[in-house]
């Protein structure tokens, strides 16, 4: 009896205690693998997520570069370069190879833009629009495309434009029609430097000689002048995407309508401090931005490509420079 009471206890099984402290350690021990199982697939993911963003945005480097060397002038005159900004460039190439000439625009701040219109019904009258307040952050560029409608058939019957007081040009004079009930004689100006502090005033101010007997929409009037005007705001350092626009030539005479242009993304988790473009002349000189459409010869391109900032590796720069063949001459 006593020894198989002996035996029993030999081959008795764990107590309830020794059950769960090996539960404990059992799930302390899972735990640990699989923390370090989804430390290692973020720690792939991760990795895998910026190479795929540096290698678009070579990519992206690589196909701006050749449309950039290739560039030429627009199918209906327009030069070579139209935009020469520190994180937009527009120029003209073809993109496709169908004997087109497109109009492309790269950049990584999307525009913004509004639209009002004003009338003057008295004789050599004029009207304003105003955009106050339109936004708090830094401005990158700024523009505003003017169109105006009214008694403008003769080469003495023009509108002046103005912005804060600054005069930007003449509208018409010559090309323009007589109360034709459509916009006619639409310009761009750029009007970056006096919407820096995000308000800005426009005036249409008509000749003397234009007289108020118009009558599209509003009745007796002299001029009517619409402004779209559209801005792109810094966000230096912060995620952005390298876009790129395509305008096809179209019409006869032919034209780039901004409203038909196409626009892809290209690459993202950009987060550029420096510019995105920088340009020089043909002796190396870089340029600032008043004789840039001028003078400038070669671009630089430089992207910074980081999915998540917070984490290792640091910033991947991608760096590249073009000569544009049409433009340049000892570089």
């Amino acid at each position: 009896m006593n020894c198989l009471k002996s035996q029993f206890k030999k081959y008795r099984g764990l107590t309830l205690i020794e059950t769960l402290v090996a539960l404990v350690i059992f799930m302390i021990s899972m735990g640990a693998v699989v923390g370090f199982t989804v430390n290692i697939y973020r720690s792939y993911s991760y990795t895998f997520a910026q190479a795929r963003a540096v290698n678009e945005a070579r990519k992206g480097i690589q196909t701006m570069v050749k449309e950039l060397r290739e560039a030429k002038m627009g199918d209906d005159g327009s030069y070579i370069l139209e935009k020469a900004d520190d994180y937009e460039i527009i120029f003209y190439s073809d993109v496709d190879k169908d004997d087109k000439t497109e109009r492309v625009r790269y950049f990584i701040y999307d525009s913004k833009s509004e639209s009002k219109t004003c009338v003057s019904y008295s004789s050599g009258g004029s009207c304003n629009v105003d955009f106050l307040n339109f936004s708090s952050s830094p401005i990158d560029s700024a523009k505003v495309n003017v169109c105006v409608e009214g008694d403008l058939n003769e080469i003495n019957e023009y509108v002046d434009i103005y912005a804060d007081g600054e005069y930007l040009g003449k509208i018409c004079g010559t090309g323009c029609g007589q109360c034709q009930g459509v916009w006619q004689g639409c310009t761009d100006f750029d009007v970056t430097s006096l919407a820096s502090d995000g308000s800005i005033s426009f005036t249409a101010d008509s000749s003397w000689q234009v007289n108020s007997f118009c009558d599209w929409q509003e009745e007796d009037h002299s001029i009517k002048a619409k402004f779209d005007f559209s801005w792109t705001e810094e966000s230096v350092g912060q995620e952005v995407s390298l876009k790129k626009g395509v305008i096809e030539p179209t019409g006869d005479p032919i034209s780039y309508p901004s409203d038909q242009e196409k626009i892809y993304t290209i690459s993202k988790y950009i987060r550029n401090t420096l510019p995105v473009f920088r340009y020089f002349d043909e002796e190396g000189n870089e340029l600032s931005p008043p004789a840039r459409l001028e003078d400038a010869k070669l671009v630089k391109v430089h992207l910074t490509v980081n999915v998540d900032p917070n984490r290792p590796p640091d910033d991947f720069n991608l760096e590249s420079s073009v000569q544009i063949r049409n433009l340049k001459t000892n570089l």
